[in-house]
Order: structure tokens, then sequence, then C-alpha cells
């Protein structure tokens, strides 16, 4: 078994992507949202940018990526987006509050796989 909270265990520093093309970032982030490794990420991530990435502008674009690819824990970001955990400030930003609302599902929507590519 695992220990996550190990600091021992390497895990590769993001490298943040400089002039990437919006468009390219976009289809990269739809990506990666989409093949988390745990299928509880999988589902919000992939829901919540079938529904709102395409409409993000680029600073908005850049601050979904930082959240999707900066924390070196997959279960943090989920812990925050439902409210277990606290948001730590850097990702406490407009982004992370629509991915809580987008968590809520205030109106029920179905979602027990991902949305289709196109």
């Amino acid at each position: 078994m695992i220990d996550l909270e190990d600091k021992s265990l390497p895990i590769p520093i993001y490298k943040e992507k400089h002039n990437e093309p919006l468009k390219l970032q976009k289809s990269r982030l739809l990506y990666q949202s989409r093949k988390r490794g745990m299928l509880e990420n999988g589902l919000l991530l992939s829901t919540f940018a079938a529904k709102y990435l395409e409409s993000l502008d680029a600073r908005q674009t850049k601050l979904y990526d930082t959240l999707i690819n900066m924390p070196t824990n997959d279960w943090d970001i989920f812990y925050w987006a439902t409210g277990v955990k606290p948001t730590p400030q850097e990702y406490d930003n407009e982004i992370m509050n629509m991915l809580k609302e987008h968590v809520k599902n205030a109106n029920k929507e179905k979602r027990l796989c991902q949305p289709a590519l196109y």
C-alpha cells in the first residue's frame, strides 16, 4: 500500500505550457478533465468541462489549468470541490466556485458517465 502523505515519493512537477494557443489548451484540458485516474474526479471534471470549458476566456482557462494540474493529489481537488476540506487560497477563485456549484448539481442532472466528446 502506498502512503499518499509520504513526501519521499517524488511526484513530477507540472510544467506550465507557455504560449499554448487557447484552442489547443482547451482541447488538452478537455482530455485531462476526462482522464484523472479516479472515477469521481473524472465524472466531476469531465461534466464541468463539457458545460463550461468552451465559454471560458483565456484567464479563466489558465485558472482551470492550474486547478486541475498543480495539486499533486486528485483527492485534494475532490475534497475542495465537495467542501470536505477548505480550499487553499491559491485555488480559491471563480473557477473553484463554479466547480463547487457544479458539484452541488442543483438541477439534479444525471452524471453517471462522462459526456460524449463531440
